[in-house]
């Protein structure tokens, strides 16, 4: 199995020198340049963990709790990245300190390239993006290379990372999820790798053991430990690189391609993940925000005034982030109607306290 995993991350590279020998040069010089990189002991007496459980029935908390881990949160400078950004990282500090938390330092990796007006706000470490045309217009293409960067050009004090996204509101203090040396995850209900077997197989053949070892997860929200990142990282971008470019993989996955091009990485590696439920929630489909940690404001709410969910129709009242692509929202968002789920309520009101404390807000370019 070890010589089949060579085997397979050798094709992997040999295949993105081919399509990509720029980048390749880039990664190769990143990787001479950093920290020499001591290889991971093997994984000894660990038990065995089924992909879809949510964490060992014997373990009443984590192992890894206390151990604080690093916030990573991958961006651009457009707008619609920093003004979500600021509201994260609003949360982050009302929540890092308290009572349960192991939240520790936090880094705002900027993959555009060149600093904006947001490095003396949110603590931020600028990496370059893919060359021009690279990204085939799917720019969180970017998010894996970003990484790679990161974790080569830096110094992470904490043993743990988390990689979350900007649109990620911390609705309490995160302690650590992992339990040893399994990453802590969550378990999204669209990322199912049995579906799409026949392509998952172009990236992680037989040889390298059955689709059920490829988690239903994406690389946010995940805490990890640093040096099994560092091992996933390099394979995570090769591999989002040989989907994108394959178009039958490409229509498959459309724009969830890279979190399954995380999943894989990770499957190849030998690395398997605990699922956790209760690490986020994504309104308006998930209704309380009791027990879990993370709000995810991905997906559009649109309600009647009657505080009815109104399905593929913009509701009379309604919130959507893609409404701000080119500016924030305004301060002081209005309150959903009667009878709209508690998350639903929750998230503005969290918008609205972040905004009504951030200076400068509707300013946010």
């Amino acid at each position: 199995m070890r010589l089949a995993t060579l085997i397979f991350l050798l094709i992997l590279s040999f295949a993105l020198l081919s399509l990509t020998y720029n980048l390749f040069t880039m990664i190769i010089h990143y990787r001479d340049s950093g920290p020499s990189k001591q290889a991971s002991k093997e994984k000894h007496s660990r038990f065995q963990i089924d992909p879809v459980i949510a964490n060992p029935k014997h373990a009443t908390t984590t192992k890894n709790q206390g151990l604080k881990f690093h916030i990573a949160l991958t961006a651009t400078n457009t707008s619609y990245s920093k003004w979500q950004s600021r509201i994260m990282y609003y949360w982050y500090k009302k929540n890092k300190d308290l009572p349960g938390s192991d939240m520790g330092s936090f880094t705002r990796i900027l993959h555009s390239g060149s600093p904006d007006d947001l490095m003396d706000e949110i603590p931020s470490f600028v990496v370059d993006p893919l060359p021009d045309g690279y990204d085939l217009g799917y720019v969180v293409l970017n998010r894996p290379w970003a990484f790679v960067q990161w974790l080569e050009k830096t110094t992470i004090e904490e043993e743990f990372i988390l990689m979350a996204e900007p649109d990620h509101i911390f609705l309490k203090p995160l302690p650590n999820l992992g339990y040893e040396e399994y990453p802590a995850a969550y378990p999204f209900f669209y990322i199912t790798p049995k579906v799409h077997a026949k392509v998952i197989r172009k990236f992680f053949p037989e040889e390298m053991g059955p689709v059920t070892n490829i988690d239903p997860i994406g690389n946010s929200p995940v805490i990890i430990k640093k040096d099994l990142l560092e091992k996933i990282a390099p394979t995570w971008m090769n591999v989002s690189i040989r989907m994108k470019v394959d178009t039958e993989t490409d229509e498959a996955f459309g724009w969830v391609l890279e979190m399954y091009a995380y999943a894989v990485a990770s499957a190849i590696h030998g690395v398997q993940h605990i699922l956790w439920k209760h690490f986020m929630l994504q309104p308006p489909w998930d209704l309380e925000t009791a027990n879990n940690y993370i709000l995810h404001f991905t997906y559009s709410c649109n309600y009647s005034l009657k505080g009815k969910l109104t399905y593929g129709k913009t509701g009379e009242w309604h919130f959507d982030k893609r409404e701000y692509l080119d500016k924030p929202p305004p301060r002081n968002l209005s309150l959903p109607p009667t009878g709209v789920p508690e998350s639903v309520v929750t998230l503005i009101k969290m918008i609205n306290e972040a905004t009504a404390n951030l200076p400068n807000w509707d300013t946010t370019l």
